[in-house]
């Protein structure tokens, strides 16, 4: 007997159309990407931060990593969940994706944290612009990626309070890419 291998249910969940629930998929498979990528460059900067404030940065961007980890199987589950088999591989990740790696080796913790500061933002921005997409379809995944982004916005701050001057300004204001805001912030 062969066996028939397909990415793609003949199901969906309840109250979905089959055609809105697998878009709904699709949208978070580019999320899935996103996340794994995002808990990988939060571990390499983790491994990579040196200088004075080394082990405070060091030991915040560890549950980062852990609830990062959490998001993307959460969200590669809800992938299988409306009917769509979730994409993992890093080739797959490596071939879709519409960023560069992360451009910081070995930085002072400064640097690293102004430079994650731009990973954020350009994270949240897509996140948002996907739950922007996914919301008059699906509310169950809206409210997933609801709580995603409150909970990186979260981590955002909290990098966010290490780069902030006394009057309130990021040192790393205005940088657009991740080379500049480090450098802005030696």
């Amino acid at each position: 007997m062969a066996t028939k291998r397909t990415a793609h249910a003949g199901y969906t969940v309840p109250g979905l159309t089959l055609q809105d629930g697998h878009k709904v998929a699709a949208l978070l498979q580019s999320r899935l990407h996103a996340l794994n990528d995002l808990q990988l460059t939060l571990k390499h900067a983790h491994w990579n931060v040196v200088g004075r404030d080394f082990i405070s940065v060091h030991e915040m961007l560890d549950p980062q990593i852990e609830k990062v980890r959490a998001m993307v199987d959460e969200t590669a589950e809800r992938v299988a969940t409306l009917g769509v088999s979730p994409n993992g591989l890093p080739g797959a990740l490596v071939a879709t994706r519409t960023w560069d790696d992360y451009s910081i080796g070995r930085a002072h913790t400064s640097a690293h944290l102004a430079a994650l500061d731009v990973v954020y933002s350009g994270f949240l921005k897509s996140h948002r612009k996907t739950l922007a997409e996914v919301g008059p379809l699906d509310p169950i995944t809206e409210d997933m990626l609801i709580g995603q982004c409150a909970q990186l916005e979260l981590f955002q701050w909290f990098m966010r309070a290490h780069l902030e001057d006394d009057d309130g300004e990021l040192v790393n204001a205005g940088a657009k890419t991740e080379r500049a805001a480090a450098n802005k912030a030696k």
